[in-house]
Parts: structure tokens; C-alpha cells; sequence
């Protein structure tokens, strides 16, 4: 018990010296990685084993989402789970309970980490093909189609010939 004190003290410290000075990707990771221990060893404490896995991926997802931007919030939170519960399982088989502390950690940061990557590196990709696709209104990408029925950004025959009555808009 005295190792685990002293463990969560440790992770504590160097999150608060190390996030003043860390960017987005460190803090989301560190976040993650206390949250995932911390989770593990309540979950531990309630639930044995089964708690401890239910435990870290509760934390691992709460701390990546409690410090990442709202466009990478979903992504670092499941990554920050996923990377949890696997390393809880792992750190356990092969270190015990104090493993699976470590492998909470471990697996929550690294998750987080590339969870909030994937996000972001998928949100460039949109923009990039956005900007391209902005060209031809009319694309097959079913994210990035502009076509409208019969609204005024589409100004072609519909097939309905009905003259004036076509666009009941007043500022058409």
C-alpha cells in the first residue's frame, strides 16, 4: 500500500512540474495516464480485477477528455479507454497489481496520445479535401455534397417547368 502512496504522489508531482510547460498532446497524455491509474485503483478497491479494468478505462477516458479541445475530446476518450483496459491486462499478467498500475498508465497515455492524433490528423484531411471540393459542388462525397434540392445555391432546372412560381423566395 505504502508503494502505491508513494507511486500516485510520484505521478501527481511530475504532472503538475511537467503540464505547465507541455503542449496539447503531452497534457492530454498525462491527464490520461493519472486518471487511468487512479481509476485502476479505485476500480481495484470496489470490484477486484473487474474493477480495476472498468476502473481504468473510466479514468484513462475522463483524464483525456477533461484536457482535450473539443474537436479531439471523442477520440484522445477512447483511446485514453481502449489504452487503459488493455494495459491494466497486460501490466497485470506480467507484474501484478503494481503492474497493472504501471500498464494503466501506460496503455492510457499512449492512447489518449494516438487517439488525439487520429482525430486531429482527420480533421486536417477534411479541410485539405474541403478546400479542393469547394471547386466541384456536385462531388459523390456524401460529407462534403453542397447540392441542395431546389435551394439557391443550386440554380439549375429541377425538370419541374413552372416558371416564376419555381423559387417563391423574395429575394431570389
Amino acid at each position: 500500500m505504502k508503494l502505491q502512496a508513494i507511486m500516485t504522489a510520484t505521478i501527481i508531482t511530475a504532472t503538475m512540474m511537467t503540464t505547465a510547460h507541455a503542449d496539447n498532446g503531452t497534457r492530454v497524455a498525462l491527464t490520461s495516464a493519472l486518471g487511468g491509474v487512479v481509476g485502476a485503483a479505485v476500480g481495484q478497491k470496489m470490484g477486484g480485477s473487474t474493477g480495476a479494468m472498468i476502473g481504468s478505462a473510466i479514468g484513462g477516458a475522463g483524464g483525456a477528455a477533461a484536457s482535450s479541445d473539443r474537436h479531439n475530446r471523442t477520440g484522445a476518450a477512447i483511446g485514453g479507454a481502449l489504452g487503459g483496459v488493455g494495459g491494466y491486462t497486460v501490466g497485470k499478467n506480467v507484474g501484478g497489481t503494481t503492474g497493472g498500475y504501471v500498464g494503466a498508465g501506460l496503455g492510457a497515455a499512449g492512447g489518449s496520445a494516438l487517439g488525439r492524433k487520429v482525430s486531429d490528423d482527420r480533421r486536417s484531411d477534411d479541410r485539405y479535401n474541403d478546400r479542393y471540393d469547394d471547386r466541384n459542388h456536385y462531388s459523390n462525397d456524401y460529407r462534403n455534397n453542397k447540392y441542395r434540392y431546389n435551394d439557391r445555391a443550386y440554380r439549375h432546372d429541377n425538370g419541374r417547368h413552372l416558371g416564376h412560381h419555381k423559387n417563391r423566395h423574395w429575394n431570389d
